[in-house]
């Protein structure tokens, strides 16, 4: 039985989301090179796979872009996101705005907007602003920096 909860306990340390850990994503170089060139490739575990699947669909109005991709890549990147996607939704947002899921705003609620507008930030979507170890997947308080330069508290 101690084994078991043992086993239980790692397996659910691993598999942790954003809450503070790890987001453990395997490599997946298409996602990361089409994702990445126009900004961080997030997670996929910071949405949900219905989030993903929408966002897209509509690749070419993505937030005031067009960053169509063709079908097969497509296809590819949305297979990989959806598999790694949140399964809670707290990480669901109408919007399809990381920065507007229930997780994000939680977490970020002391964050004051002098910070958010900070010229080092510019935008909530600006995660490796502060959390600058984010794109190894690191995304603990212990890695945050603050645009001033100090450590989050």
């Amino acid at each position: 039985m101690k084994t078991f909860i043992a086993i239980l306990l790692i397996a659910l340390s691993s598999s942790a989301l954003a809450d503070g850990h790890k987001l453990t994503v395997p490599g997946n170089p298409q996602w990361q090179t089409e994702c990445g060139s126009c900004h961080m490739a997030y997670p996929p575990q910071l949405l949900t796979a219905a989030n993903w699947r929408q966002m897209m669909k509509e690749l070419d109005r993505h937030f005031g872009a067009n960053a169509t991709l063709d079908a097969k890549e497509g296809v590819e990147i949305l297979a990989f996101l959806e598999r790694y996607a949140a399964r809670d939704q707290r990480y669901s947002a109408n919007t399809l705005r990381i920065t507007d899921t229930a997780w994000f705003q939680r977490e970020h609620r002391e964050v004051s907007n002098s910070v958010w507008t900070h010229a080092k930030v510019k935008s909530r979507a600006n995660c490796t602003a502060c959390h600058v170890t984010a794109e190894r997947g690191d995304w603990s308080e212990h890695s945050i920096r603050m645009p001033d330069g100090r450590r989050w508290e």
